[in-house]
Protein backbone atom coordinates (compact mmCIF):
# COMPACT_ATOMS: atom_id res chain seq x y z
CA UNK A 1 0.00 0.00 0.00
CA UNK A 2 1.15 3.27 -0.69
CA UNK A 3 1.43 6.29 1.81
CA UNK A 4 -0.01 9.23 0.94
CA UNK A 5 2.40 12.48 2.64
CA UNK A 6 1.79 16.00 2.11
CA UNK A 7 6.21 16.22 2.06
CA UNK A 8 5.46 19.01 4.58
CA UNK A 9 4.71 19.19 8.28
CA UNK A 10 1.80 20.10 8.06
CA UNK A 11 -1.09 19.33 5.53
CA UNK A 12 -1.82 20.83 1.32
CA UNK A 13 -4.43 23.17 0.78
CA UNK A 14 -5.94 21.67 -2.50
CA UNK A 15 -8.19 23.40 -5.08
CA UNK A 16 -10.39 21.25 -7.59
CA UNK A 17 -10.31 22.22 -11.13
CA UNK A 18 -12.40 19.11 -12.26
CA UNK A 19 -12.96 19.14 -15.72
CA UNK A 20 -13.32 22.99 -16.14
CA UNK A 21 -9.33 23.12 -16.58
CA UNK A 22 -9.85 21.24 -20.32
CA UNK A 23 -13.17 22.23 -21.37
CA UNK A 24 -13.50 25.93 -19.89
CA UNK A 25 -10.88 27.70 -22.46
CA UNK A 26 -12.80 29.91 -24.06
CA UNK A 27 -11.85 33.72 -23.22
CA UNK A 28 -13.33 34.74 -20.06
CA UNK A 29 -13.90 30.49 -19.22
CA UNK A 30 -11.20 31.23 -16.64
CA UNK A 31 -8.54 28.39 -17.99
CA UNK A 32 -7.90 30.00 -21.12
CA UNK A 33 -4.02 30.34 -20.04
CA UNK A 34 -3.44 28.12 -17.97
CA UNK A 35 -0.29 29.08 -16.88
CA UNK A 36 -1.93 32.32 -15.51
CA UNK A 37 -4.57 30.56 -13.71
CA UNK A 38 -1.85 28.06 -11.83
CA UNK A 39 0.06 31.60 -11.17
CA UNK A 40 -2.98 32.58 -9.18
CA UNK A 41 -3.53 29.35 -7.72
CA UNK A 42 0.44 29.28 -5.76
CA UNK A 43 -0.50 33.13 -5.30
CA UNK A 44 -3.19 32.56 -2.93
CA UNK A 45 -1.35 29.55 -1.18
CA UNK A 46 -2.63 26.03 -3.13
CA UNK A 47 -0.63 23.67 -2.90
CA UNK A 48 -2.46 20.83 -5.58
CA UNK A 49 -5.57 21.14 -8.10
CA UNK A 50 -7.36 17.89 -8.38
CA UNK A 51 -8.54 17.48 -11.78
CA UNK A 52 -10.32 15.00 -14.77
CA UNK A 53 -7.70 12.91 -16.46
CA UNK A 54 -10.25 11.51 -18.72
CA UNK A 55 -9.22 7.86 -18.59
CA UNK A 56 -11.90 6.43 -20.63
CA UNK A 57 -11.17 9.29 -23.41
CA UNK A 58 -7.67 8.46 -22.91
CA UNK A 59 -7.46 4.81 -23.13
CA UNK A 60 -9.97 4.47 -26.41
CA UNK A 61 -8.08 7.00 -28.07
CA UNK A 62 -4.82 8.88 -26.49
CA UNK A 63 -4.58 11.06 -29.75
CA UNK A 64 -8.00 11.20 -30.37
CA UNK A 65 -10.36 14.24 -30.28
CA UNK A 66 -13.67 14.00 -28.52
CA UNK A 67 -17.10 16.05 -28.14
CA UNK A 68 -18.24 15.85 -25.15
CA UNK A 69 -21.96 16.80 -23.79
CA UNK A 70 -22.44 19.18 -21.48
CA UNK A 71 -23.02 17.66 -17.97
CA UNK A 72 -25.28 20.59 -16.99
CA UNK A 73 -26.29 24.53 -18.43
CA UNK A 74 -26.45 26.23 -14.60
CA UNK A 75 -23.51 25.55 -13.10
CA UNK A 76 -20.36 26.77 -14.06
CA UNK A 77 -18.18 23.70 -13.70
CA UNK A 78 -17.44 22.70 -17.41
CA UNK A 79 -18.56 23.65 -21.00
CA UNK A 80 -23.09 24.77 -20.86
CA UNK A 81 -22.79 23.84 -24.61
CA UNK A 82 -20.88 20.81 -26.63
CA UNK A 83 -17.04 20.99 -26.69
CA UNK A 84 -14.41 19.24 -28.63
CA UNK A 85 -11.63 17.91 -26.56
CA UNK A 86 -8.22 15.96 -27.14
CA UNK A 87 -7.54 15.16 -23.67
CA UNK A 88 -4.07 13.93 -24.54
CA UNK A 89 -1.19 15.59 -24.94
CA UNK A 90 -3.18 18.26 -22.97
CA UNK A 91 -3.18 16.46 -19.46
CA UNK A 92 0.47 16.12 -19.41
CA UNK A 93 0.93 19.78 -20.64
CA UNK A 94 -0.46 20.90 -17.79
CA UNK A 95 0.65 18.54 -15.29
CA UNK A 96 4.02 19.49 -16.62
CA UNK A 97 3.17 23.23 -16.08
CA UNK A 98 1.88 22.37 -12.47
CA UNK A 99 4.69 20.43 -11.64
CA UNK A 100 7.20 23.65 -12.91
CA UNK A 101 5.40 25.51 -9.97
CA UNK A 102 5.75 23.28 -7.34
CA UNK A 103 2.30 22.33 -7.58
CA UNK A 104 0.67 18.22 -6.82
CA UNK A 105 -1.69 17.27 -8.91
CA UNK A 106 -4.34 14.57 -7.94
CA UNK A 107 -5.92 12.87 -10.59
CA UNK A 108 -9.80 12.21 -10.56
CA UNK A 109 -12.06 11.51 -12.88
CA UNK A 110 -16.26 12.42 -13.64
CA UNK A 111 -15.95 10.35 -16.65
CA UNK A 112 -17.76 13.07 -18.88
CA UNK A 113 -20.24 12.03 -21.65
CA UNK A 114 -18.88 12.48 -25.33
CA UNK A 115 -21.29 11.68 -28.52
CA UNK A 116 -20.78 7.94 -28.67
CA UNK A 117 -20.97 7.61 -25.17
CA UNK A 118 -17.28 6.13 -24.47
CA UNK A 119 -17.71 5.30 -20.85
CA UNK A 120 -20.35 3.00 -21.33
CA UNK A 121 -17.81 0.67 -22.86
CA UNK A 122 -16.66 0.01 -19.46
CA UNK A 123 -18.44 -3.46 -18.15
CA UNK A 124 -16.75 -4.01 -14.94
CA UNK A 125 -13.95 -3.11 -12.60
CA UNK A 126 -10.91 -4.49 -14.85
CA UNK A 127 -11.86 -2.10 -17.56
CA UNK A 128 -12.68 0.76 -15.02
CA UNK A 129 -8.64 -0.03 -13.68
CA UNK A 130 -6.82 -0.39 -17.53
CA UNK A 131 -8.18 2.62 -18.60
CA UNK A 132 -6.52 4.31 -15.66
CA UNK A 133 -3.32 2.13 -16.22
CA UNK A 134 -3.26 3.14 -19.75
CA UNK A 135 -3.50 6.81 -18.91
CA UNK A 136 -0.84 6.88 -16.09
CA UNK A 137 1.43 5.01 -18.71
CA UNK A 138 0.98 8.11 -20.75
CA UNK A 139 2.11 10.67 -17.58
CA UNK A 140 5.16 8.27 -16.41
CA UNK A 141 6.32 7.91 -20.42
CA UNK A 142 6.39 11.54 -19.63
CA UNK A 143 8.58 11.83 -16.67
CA UNK A 144 5.53 13.38 -14.37
CA UNK A 145 4.51 10.36 -12.28
CA UNK A 146 6.11 12.22 -9.24
CA UNK A 147 4.07 15.05 -9.60
CA UNK A 148 0.99 12.90 -9.10
CA UNK A 149 -0.35 13.10 -5.50
CA UNK A 150 -2.77 10.37 -4.80
CA UNK A 151 -5.72 8.78 -8.23
CA UNK A 152 -9.38 9.35 -7.02
CA UNK A 153 -10.74 6.27 -9.57
CA UNK A 154 -14.03 7.80 -9.27
CA UNK A 155 -15.72 10.93 -8.49
CA UNK A 156 -18.22 10.83 -5.90
CA UNK A 157 -18.55 6.96 -6.52
CA UNK A 158 -20.80 5.35 -7.75
CA UNK A 159 -23.62 8.11 -8.20
CA UNK A 160 -24.97 7.24 -11.55
CA UNK A 161 -24.61 10.91 -12.58
CA UNK A 162 -20.92 9.99 -12.90
CA UNK A 163 -20.29 6.26 -12.96
CA UNK A 164 -23.53 5.21 -15.03
CA UNK A 165 -21.72 1.87 -16.10
CA UNK A 166 -22.19 0.53 -12.81
CA UNK A 167 -26.07 -0.95 -13.30
CA UNK A 168 -27.19 -2.65 -16.51
CA UNK A 169 -28.54 -0.35 -19.14
CA UNK A 170 -27.58 2.93 -16.34
CA UNK A 171 -30.88 4.48 -16.49
CA UNK A 172 -31.98 7.36 -15.16
CA UNK A 173 -34.30 6.14 -12.09
CA UNK A 174 -32.10 3.75 -11.36
CA UNK A 175 -30.53 2.96 -7.80
CA UNK A 176 -26.88 3.73 -7.67
CA UNK A 177 -24.62 0.38 -6.67
CA UNK A 178 -24.28 0.38 -3.07
CA UNK A 179 -20.69 0.70 -1.78
CA UNK A 180 -21.38 -2.00 1.27
CA UNK A 181 -23.10 -5.04 -1.41
CA UNK A 182 -20.75 -7.68 -3.03
CA UNK A 183 -20.83 -6.22 -6.46
CA UNK A 184 -19.83 -2.80 -4.76
CA UNK A 185 -17.22 -4.40 -2.91
CA UNK A 186 -16.20 -6.48 -6.15
CA UNK A 187 -15.78 -3.31 -8.28
CA UNK A 188 -14.05 -0.93 -5.77
CA UNK A 189 -11.31 -3.52 -4.33
CA UNK A 190 -10.63 -5.26 -8.16
CA UNK A 191 -9.97 -2.15 -9.43
CA UNK A 192 -7.97 -0.88 -6.89
CA UNK A 193 -5.60 -3.70 -6.78
CA UNK A 194 -5.17 -4.22 -10.35
CA UNK A 195 -4.12 -0.47 -10.29
CA UNK A 196 -1.94 -0.82 -7.68
CA UNK A 197 -0.37 -4.09 -9.02
CA UNK A 198 0.59 -1.77 -12.03
CA UNK A 199 1.79 2.02 -10.17
CA UNK A 200 2.08 0.68 -6.51
CA UNK A 201 3.80 3.82 -5.76
CA UNK A 202 0.22 5.73 -5.74
CA UNK A 203 -1.80 6.63 -3.14
CA UNK A 204 -5.30 5.56 -4.57
CA UNK A 205 -9.09 5.63 -3.39
CA UNK A 206 -12.56 6.46 -3.98
CA UNK A 207 -14.34 9.29 -3.31
CA UNK A 208 -17.47 9.65 -2.19
CA UNK A 209 -20.49 12.29 -1.19
CA UNK A 210 -23.37 10.22 -0.66
CA UNK A 211 -24.32 6.47 1.24
CA UNK A 212 -22.74 8.35 4.31
CA UNK A 213 -25.05 6.37 7.16
CA UNK A 214 -23.09 3.09 5.86
CA UNK A 215 -19.70 4.40 5.46
CA UNK A 216 -18.59 2.51 8.71
CA UNK A 217 -19.90 -1.08 7.21
CA UNK A 218 -17.67 -0.49 4.21
CA UNK A 219 -14.61 -2.47 3.34
CA UNK A 220 -11.80 0.09 2.26
CA UNK A 221 -8.98 -2.52 2.91
CA UNK A 222 -8.05 -1.63 0.05
CA UNK A 223 -7.83 2.35 0.49
CA UNK A 224 -4.74 4.63 0.83
CA UNK A 225 -7.16 7.60 1.92
CA UNK A 226 -10.09 8.65 2.42
CA UNK A 227 -11.66 11.42 0.34
CA UNK A 228 -15.35 12.53 1.76
CA UNK A 229 -16.71 15.57 -0.11
CA UNK A 230 -18.41 17.43 2.63
CA UNK A 231 -21.02 20.46 3.06
CA UNK A 232 -23.66 21.90 5.17
CA UNK A 233 -26.27 20.89 2.53
CA UNK A 234 -25.45 17.40 2.89
CA UNK A 235 -25.71 17.23 6.62
CA UNK A 236 -28.44 16.52 8.52
CA UNK A 237 -30.75 16.14 10.92
CA UNK A 238 -32.50 19.34 8.77
CA UNK A 239 -31.71 19.02 5.06
CA UNK A 240 -31.07 21.95 3.74
CA UNK A 241 -32.21 21.81 -0.21
CA UNK A 242 -35.29 20.39 1.02
CA UNK A 243 -36.64 22.80 3.03
CA UNK A 244 -35.77 25.17 0.02
CA UNK A 245 -37.53 22.49 -2.39
CA UNK A 246 -34.30 23.41 -4.35
CA UNK A 247 -33.54 20.48 -7.12
CA UNK A 248 -30.63 20.81 -8.35
CA UNK A 249 -31.20 19.61 -11.80
CA UNK A 250 -33.62 22.49 -12.87
CA UNK A 251 -31.58 25.75 -14.59
CA UNK A 252 -34.51 28.00 -13.17
CA UNK A 253 -34.07 27.36 -9.54
CA UNK A 254 -31.07 29.10 -9.47
CA UNK A 255 -33.53 32.24 -8.53
CA UNK A 256 -34.58 29.56 -5.88
CA UNK A 257 -31.17 29.36 -4.55
CA UNK A 258 -30.53 33.59 -4.70
CA UNK A 259 -33.72 34.39 -3.44
CA UNK A 260 -34.05 31.97 -0.22
CA UNK A 261 -30.30 30.41 0.40
CA UNK A 262 -28.76 33.16 2.71
CA UNK A 263 -31.94 34.03 4.39
CA UNK A 264 -32.23 30.57 5.14
CA UNK A 265 -28.92 29.90 6.89
CA UNK A 266 -29.19 33.26 8.40
CA UNK A 267 -32.21 31.96 10.19
CA UNK A 268 -30.21 29.84 12.22
CA UNK A 269 -26.81 29.80 11.33
CA UNK A 270 -25.35 28.47 14.82
CA UNK A 271 -27.74 24.85 13.79
CA UNK A 272 -26.56 24.72 10.57
CA UNK A 273 -22.99 25.49 11.21
CA UNK A 274 -23.34 22.31 14.16
CA UNK A 275 -24.91 20.16 11.95
CA UNK A 276 -21.68 20.71 10.07
CA UNK A 277 -19.12 20.18 12.84
CA UNK A 278 -20.85 17.22 13.35
CA UNK A 279 -20.78 15.95 9.87
CA UNK A 280 -16.95 16.86 10.02
CA UNK A 281 -16.58 15.04 13.02
CA UNK A 282 -17.93 11.72 11.65
CA UNK A 283 -15.88 11.91 9.02
CA UNK A 284 -12.79 12.12 11.63
CA UNK A 285 -13.91 9.48 13.26
CA UNK A 286 -14.02 6.96 10.44
CA UNK A 287 -10.63 8.27 9.60
CA UNK A 288 -9.27 7.41 13.05
CA UNK A 289 -11.30 4.18 13.01
CA UNK A 290 -9.97 3.08 9.59
CA UNK A 291 -6.42 4.66 10.33
CA UNK A 292 -6.25 6.37 7.00
CA UNK A 293 -6.04 10.08 6.13
CA UNK A 294 -8.12 12.36 5.03
CA UNK A 295 -8.70 14.70 1.92
CA UNK A 296 -11.41 16.56 1.09
CA UNK A 297 -11.81 18.95 -2.18
CA UNK A 298 -15.09 19.62 -2.13
CA UNK A 299 -16.49 21.64 0.45
CA UNK A 300 -17.91 23.09 3.02
CA UNK A 301 -21.06 25.35 2.75
CA UNK A 302 -23.12 24.53 -0.71
CA UNK A 303 -22.62 22.41 -3.79
CA UNK A 304 -24.19 24.24 -5.87
CA UNK A 305 -23.07 28.02 -6.26
CA UNK A 306 -21.78 30.81 -8.99
CA UNK A 307 -21.65 35.10 -9.05
CA UNK A 308 -24.71 36.33 -10.87
CA UNK A 309 -27.60 38.77 -9.70
CA UNK A 310 -28.58 38.09 -5.85
CA UNK A 311 -26.07 35.53 -5.61
CA UNK A 312 -23.52 36.77 -2.68
CA UNK A 313 -20.24 35.00 -1.73
CA UNK A 314 -20.18 36.11 1.69
CA UNK A 315 -22.00 33.81 3.66
CA UNK A 316 -20.72 31.24 1.74
CA UNK A 317 -16.58 32.20 2.59
CA UNK A 318 -18.31 32.90 5.86
CA UNK A 319 -19.43 28.89 6.39
CA UNK A 320 -16.50 27.38 4.46
CA UNK A 321 -14.29 29.22 7.08
CA UNK A 322 -15.69 27.85 9.43
CA UNK A 323 -15.85 24.31 8.04
CA UNK A 324 -11.71 24.43 7.49
CA UNK A 325 -11.18 25.92 11.05
CA UNK A 326 -13.12 22.53 11.97
CA UNK A 327 -11.76 20.09 9.77
CA UNK A 328 -7.99 21.29 11.01
CA UNK A 329 -8.78 20.78 14.94
CA UNK A 330 -9.40 16.98 14.20
CA UNK A 331 -5.70 16.48 12.49
CA UNK A 332 -7.07 13.83 10.35
CA UNK A 333 -6.85 15.70 7.19
CA UNK A 334 -3.82 15.89 5.25
CA UNK A 335 -5.41 17.81 2.19
CA UNK A 336 -8.07 20.63 2.69
CA UNK A 337 -9.90 22.56 0.31
CA UNK A 338 -11.24 26.03 1.15
CA UNK A 339 -14.47 24.80 -1.06
CA UNK A 340 -15.35 23.67 -4.21
CA UNK A 341 -15.19 26.89 -5.98
CA UNK A 342 -11.88 27.94 -5.66
CA UNK A 343 -11.39 28.05 -9.81
CA UNK A 344 -10.91 31.43 -11.93
CA UNK A 345 -14.30 30.89 -13.13
CA UNK A 346 -16.07 32.06 -9.84
CA UNK A 347 -15.05 35.57 -9.96
CA UNK A 348 -16.58 36.47 -6.08
CA UNK A 349 -14.40 33.86 -4.99
CA UNK A 350 -11.77 33.90 -6.93
CA UNK A 351 -10.56 37.86 -6.69
CA UNK A 352 -10.56 37.50 -2.48
CA UNK A 353 -6.89 36.68 -2.81
CA UNK A 354 -6.78 37.54 1.00
CA UNK A 355 -9.29 35.43 2.04
CA UNK A 356 -7.57 32.81 0.47
CA UNK A 357 -4.29 33.00 1.40
CA UNK A 358 -5.57 33.50 4.72
CA UNK A 359 -7.27 29.91 4.70
CA UNK A 360 -4.21 28.47 3.41
CA UNK A 361 -2.16 29.76 5.58
CA UNK A 362 -4.13 28.32 8.92
CA UNK A 363 -4.12 24.62 6.50
CA UNK A 364 -0.47 24.69 6.42
CA UNK A 365 0.19 24.98 10.00
CA UNK A 366 -2.67 21.82 10.28
CA UNK A 367 -1.22 18.98 12.01
CA UNK A 368 -1.36 15.70 9.97
CA UNK A 369 -2.36 12.49 11.22
CA UNK A 370 0.34 10.35 12.75
CA UNK A 371 -0.56 6.86 10.91
CA UNK A 372 1.04 3.29 11.75
CA UNK A 373 2.08 0.49 8.87
CA UNK A 374 0.14 -2.27 11.37
CA UNK A 375 -2.13 -2.70 14.35
CA UNK A 376 -1.20 -3.83 17.43
CA UNK A 377 -2.22 -6.94 17.01
CA UNK A 378 -0.47 -7.14 13.42
CA UNK A 379 -3.67 -7.22 11.13
CA UNK A 380 -3.88 -4.59 8.60
CA UNK A 381 -3.68 -1.53 9.39
CA UNK A 382 -6.75 -0.19 7.31
CA UNK A 383 -9.13 -2.57 9.15
CA UNK A 384 -10.68 -1.89 12.51
CA UNK A 385 -8.18 -0.92 15.30
CA UNK A 386 -10.46 0.69 17.93
CA UNK A 387 -13.99 1.08 18.79
CA UNK A 388 -16.39 1.15 16.19
CA UNK A 389 -17.17 4.75 16.38
CA UNK A 390 -20.55 6.87 16.74
CA UNK A 391 -22.53 5.88 13.37
CA UNK A 392 -22.55 8.86 10.86
CA UNK A 393 -25.55 10.99 11.25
Amino acid sequence: MAELSTGATGALAIAMWDFSWLERRWPGGGYEDWERALDGLVERGYDAVRIDAYPHLVAADPDGAFTLIPAWTMHDWGSPAKVTVSPMPALVDFIRLADARGLKVALSTWFRQDLDDTRMSITGPVDLADSWIATLDHIRAAGLLHTIWYVDLCNEWPQLFWAPFTVPGGEEGTDDLLRTSPDGRQWTNTALARVRAAYPELPLCFSISAQFDTVLAEDVSHYDLLEPHVWMVLAGPRRFYEELDYDGRDPVQYELLADQAERLYRSSPEEWRIQLSNMITDMADWSRWRNLPLVTTESWAIVCWKDGPGLDWGWVRELCEFGVDEAIKHGRWMGIATSNFCGPQYRGMWDDVDWHRRLTSRIHDAPVPLLVAECLDGSDRRQPAQTRPTPVR
